[in-house]
């Protein structure tokens, strides 16, 4: 005998009369339909589709068994609503494997933040699957509030709500409409996320589009304690908000001569940022630089920002020299300090060819080099050298004689780029140049990820060093012959 098809059907916003004829269509002809509810029993997806029911159909009711602040499970929420799934998921491969065709019904669309889509996972493989699209709720949403999303070239951004405030305000700041969906207990972090990308005044609160109970409003007029889960916060098209009020904004007066601030963020979070380098940020009307970089910059209200790939600095510089030029206040990040091996040189001579002089200033951040040295004590307490093993902007055969050189002079050295998914040897070549010229017991601290989630920092020596152990991430220190080891700390002496 056949198996049965699964089906994912798609119920839109909550008005019976948006769901499409299609999903009207399998929801009357299936054998079996099958929907989440809360353990109170009542289902909002099976109210949604009552009108399409049919006497005799079975019915599978997949009650969630916890919510997030309630459960017994060894494994927390997670494993209990995972070992909830896989029970609903075999439930309805019982069915399945009789011939029955089985719908899922889903508020919505069953693949946009849809419970359908943790049944698919784990029974497309076996089972003929296929998923029937709804209205979301955002663009439900749209239509109540009578505004488009988006129009021409703009950007819309979808976010949950359960993202850290800090990272929704980023990306709020980063578009031009948005959709903030899963408010409930959020509400209060996604309020402050729009207050501080400078668009709590253009959002809107929207509850239960298309239900007869839904409610619209300005979300900055919107008391928390009101706020269900089924609502959601919307950044509407701004070019429509804009004809509409009738208000054009008078153009800034530039400045007389724009400036760009090469910041250095310093090697991981907040902690290792200067003062100096807050105020530039804080000041800067864009930030530019690479993304990750970029992102450990709090937003502030109506700063722009300009991330882009790794391998594009001079294009990024030029950008910034750019948005300068114009008069404005332009911050380009680096990670470290700018002016080691990262943007100040490469703003500075993207500004030398420019044929007006352009305002550069280099605000320092402590380098990597400093965060790994300070992890384990002094190893750099003496004469010492910084090399890069990255043969992407130099030949590696000046790479090797900067080694031999550094070796011979007895310098101790910080090697930053020891290796990368592409470059698995030169590491190895590296210690082989120094072995020259120093002992094998000579000590070498690796360092991962210093002041970052992942860090970690041991010392071992540059003979025991296993190149196999090192990626991009890591900056090694590896000791003069005057460096010793005590007590588990690592010193260069200040004395020959």
């Amino acid at each position: 005998m056949s198996t049965g098809k699964l089906w994912g059907v798609g119920l839109g916003p909550g008005d019976p009369e948006l769901m499409t004829v299609k999903a009207a269509r399998l929801i009357n002809e299936a054998q079996v339909i099958a929907y989440h509810s809360a353990r109170h029993g009542r289902s909002i997806a099976r109210s949604v589709a009552e009108p399409y029911l049919r006497a005799g159909q079975i019915e599978e009711a997949l009650v969630y068994p916890v919510t997030t602040e309630t459960t017994e499970h060894p494994g927390g929420y997670e494993g209990a609503i995972a070992e909830f799934y896989e029970l609903s998921a075999k439930r309805l491969a019982e069915h399945l494997d009789a011939g029955r065709d089985v719908v899922v019904l889903c508020e919505g669309d069953p693949f946009f933040y849809g419970s359908y889509m943790y049944m698919h996972e784990r029974l497309c493989d076996r089972y003929d699957a296929e998923a029937v699209p709804g209205v979301t709720s955002v663009s439900a949403a749209s239509s109540v509030l009578g505004r488009p999303l988006v129009q021409r070239d703009e950007v819309l951004t979808v976010l949950p709500g359960t993202l850290p405030a800090p990272e929704l305000a980023r990306r709020l700041a980063d578009t031009q409409a948005a959709a903030v969906l899963k408010l409930g207990r959020t509400f209060g972090s996604v309020r402050e996320a729009l207050a501080e990308a400078g668009k709590l005044d253009d959002a809107f609160y929207i509850e239960r589009a298309t239900w007869q109970a839904q409610r619209v409003e300005p979300f900055a007029d919107v008391d928390p304690e009101s706020v269900p889960y089924f609502s959601l916060a919307l950044v509407p098209s701004p070019a429509y908000a804009a004809r509409k009020s009738g208000i054009v904004e008078e153009p800034r007066e530039p400045l007389a001569v724009g400036e760009v601030v090469v910041v250095g963020l310093g090697p991981a979070g907040p902690e290792w940022l200067t003062p100096e380098a807050a105020a530039a940020l804080e000041e800067a009307e864009h930030i530019v630089g690479y993304g990750p970089y970029v992102a450990k910059v709090p937003q502030r209200a109506g700063q722009q920002r300009h991330a882009s790939g790794n391998r594009v600095e001079a294009g990024r510089a030029r950008d910034a020299l750019e948005l300068a030029r114009g008069g404005a206040r332009v911050a380009v990040v680096s990670s470290g300090d700018p002016g080691v091996f990262a943007m100040a040189s490469a703003v500075l001579e993207q500004a030398a060819v420019l044929e007006k002089p352009m305002s550069v200033r280099v605000i320092p951040g402590v380098t990597a080099a400093q965060a790994a040295a300070s992890r384990v004590g002094a190893p750099l307490g003496h004469d010492y050298c910084v090399l890069s093993l990255s043969d992407r902007l130099k030949p590696w055969e000046i790479i090797e004689k900067r080694l031999d050189a550094a070796g011979a002079a007895d310098l101790a050295l910080a090697i930053y780029n020891p290796a990368s998914r592409t470059r698995t040897t030169q590491l190895a070549q590296a210690r082989e140049i120094l072995l020259r010229h120093r002992d094998p017991g000579t000590p070498v601290v690796v360092a991962r990820d210093v002041g970052g989630p992942e860090e970690s920092v041991h010392v071992t020596t540059l003979g025991d060093l296993d190149p196999a152990t090192v990626d991009m991430r890591c900056l090694l220190i590896v000791g003069s012959s005057r460096t010793q080891v005590t007590n588990g700390q690592v010193w260069t002496p200040r004395s020959y």
